[in-house]
């Protein structure tokens, strides 16, 4: 299944993509959050649609909101390409770098991206993203992926200068409003042949920047819930987003490139669509 949130910002309502087609599934999920995740609701939706249970279709034209309701967390991994590593002169590293975004940094995947007020520095980051299924505590590799319910795109909007240069932890460049599109689809495992190998893309003002493959992951899916699940507990619904490739905006050569008000940003990934932004400037 792909599953999607439709509707003005604050009353998506639960949908799924089925081909071309967006159907509204509210009349049997509340909306796609922990409870949902938690209490099989996956499966349950899977159960009425092979059932032939009538959904009604959903315009085109209407907005898409995130595909999952806000989580309780957002977790990023830092530095998880090895060419990536290259091109912002750090170590490639030995263990996942983590990170989080507030939960407000979350937003559909066509929004405006906002640039921060006082942000001269505002780089993208396409990525791969899954969503928890149900709880994890203490999970071995191997069994991780009974853990992932699915698979979306991302961009990791990043505000470089907060990020690195005001020192302290790197939220406070990851986390301002708009910074994190999920979507436009959440998709499930079934729908994903192979996740390890999957081309990302990334565009700004039609140039190609990021162009890559899920492949160059260093730290992979499995370890990353197994790892991460040691720290802390995941919950149903949270969001994990596993690394950027090379082509961000801080790493070119000789002078960096950074996102102006204007500036139109499309990404990515095989098998889970694209997205579109339009940075404007933040305005009260």
């Amino acid at each position: 299944m792909k599953l999607i949130r439709f509707g003005e910002e604050g009353k998506e309502r639960p949908g799924i993509l089925v081909g071309e087609k967006r159907y509204d599934v509210s009349s049997i999920v509340t909306d796609y959050n922990e409870s949902f995740f938690e209490n099989n609701g996956l499966e349950q939706l899977k159960a009425a649609i092979e059932n032939g249970t009538s959904f009604p279709e959903v315009a085109n034209d209407v907005r898409l909101g995130s595909p999952v309701a806000r989580p309780s967390k957002i977790i990023c991994i830092g530095l998880n390409y090895v060419d990536h590593c290259h091109e912002t002169n750090a170590p490639i590293p030995t263990e996942p770098i983590i990170f989080f975004k507030s939960t407000t940094s979350l937003c559909g995947p066509n929004d405006n991206l906002v640039i921060p007020k006082g942000s001269e520095k505002t780089d993208w980051e396409v990525e791969l993203a899954f969503v928890v299924g149900k709880k994890a505590s203490y999970v071995e590799e191997a069994e991780a992926l009974d853990y992932v319910a699915g698979y979306a795109l991302l961009n990791d909007y990043s505000e470089r200068a907060f990020q690195i240069e005001m020192g302290g932890q790197w939220a406070k460049g990851k986390g301002c409003d708009t910074f994190a599109p999920l979507g436009p689809v959440l998709a499930t495992q079934d729908e994903i042949t192979d996740v390890n190998n999957l081309k990302m893309w990334l565009t700004v003002n039609g140039k190609t920047f990021q162009n890559s493959n899920t492949s160059n992951l260093v730290f992979k899916i499995p370890f990353l819930v197994h790892y991460l699940s040691q720290f802390m507990t995941l919950l149903p619904g949270d969001i994990i987003s596993t690394g950027t490739p090379p082509g961000v905006g801080l790493g070119i050569k000789p002078d960096p490139i950074y996102v102006k008000a204007g500036d139109v940003i499309e990404l990515g990934i095989e098998g889970l669509g694209s997205s579109k932004q339009l940075a404007v400037a933040y305005s009260k």
